[in-house]
């Protein structure tokens, strides 16, 4: 393993989490804003 490859892999492994992150923010948002809808 050399550096170039332990930086791609760091670079692809925050990449995926931050899309992770953004994806389950998103659906929280949306399962919220549609409960929300539902009560009123």
């Amino acid at each position: 393993m050399d550096y170039g490859w332990m930086s791609h892999a760091l670079l692809w492994f925050v990449g995926g989490l931050t899309a992770l992150t953004a994806v389950l923010t998103a659906g929280a948002f949306f399962s919220m804003g549609r409960s929300n809808q539902y009560n009123d």
